[in-house]
């Protein structure tokens, strides 16, 4: 139903069928869902992911570690500055019941065998990714959040949709059962 034709639920006629007043009811009811549910959702996921990259950042430990293989060519941007490239290679570290563990990890470039990095471990004693930044945290939130109203919207936009179809069908059957009946009532021509 177009939003030029829309009328109030509450207003009632005497060509208003039921299936009229119910479409105007769901169309209401599901603009008010897309204006309130999905904001809602939309912030929720992005505390959630926000809380998530939070304390899993708290659980790591920077620790010192050797360079033990020269890096290969650069791999990708980094994403806290958007301006150094990082590579990978392996690095040797003294573990905290004090083995010593290599593995592999990517650094800043510029780095050369023996050069000492700061590596991240988690709570097991295995290296993980740098933590990111408060800005890459607020980026990962609100793309999570974006990307969760526009899925809620969608899915309530969807269900809309199809509730006026069953609706259409249901008044395309009254319609043809009224016919029908007015049918039975005319006479008809002789071919």
């Amino acid at each position: 139903m177009p939003l030029g034709k829309l009328r109030p639920p509450w207003r009632h006629g005497p060509l208003r069928r039921g299936t009229d007043v119910a479409q105007s009811w769901l169309v209401l009811a599901t603009g008010v869902l897309i204006a309130v549910a999905a904001p809602t959702a939309g912030v929720v996921a992005g505390s959630v992911v926000d809380a998530a990259a939070h304390r899993q950042s708290a659980d790591w430990q920077p620790v010192s570690a050797v360079v033990t293989k020269e890096p290969a060519a650069r791999v990708n941007v980094d994403s806290g500055t958007g301006t150094g490239s990082r590579v990978q290679t392996t690095v040797r570290w003294t573990a905290a019941d004090h083995s010593v563990r290599t593995g592999e990890t990517v650094v800043a470039t510029g780095v050369h065998v023996g050069d000492h990095t700061t590596v991240w471990l988690d709570r097991s004693g295995k290296l993980v990714r740098d933590p990111g930044t408060p800005t890459d945290s607020l980026a990962e939130s609100v793309v999570a959040g974006t990307v969760v109203a526009s899925g809620t919207g969608l899915l309530l936009y969807g269900a809309e949709k199809a509730g006026v179809r069953l609706l259409n069908r249901r008044r395309y059957a009254q319609w043809e059962k009224e016919w029908a009946e007015l049918d039975t009532r005319w006479p008809h021509p002789q071919q």
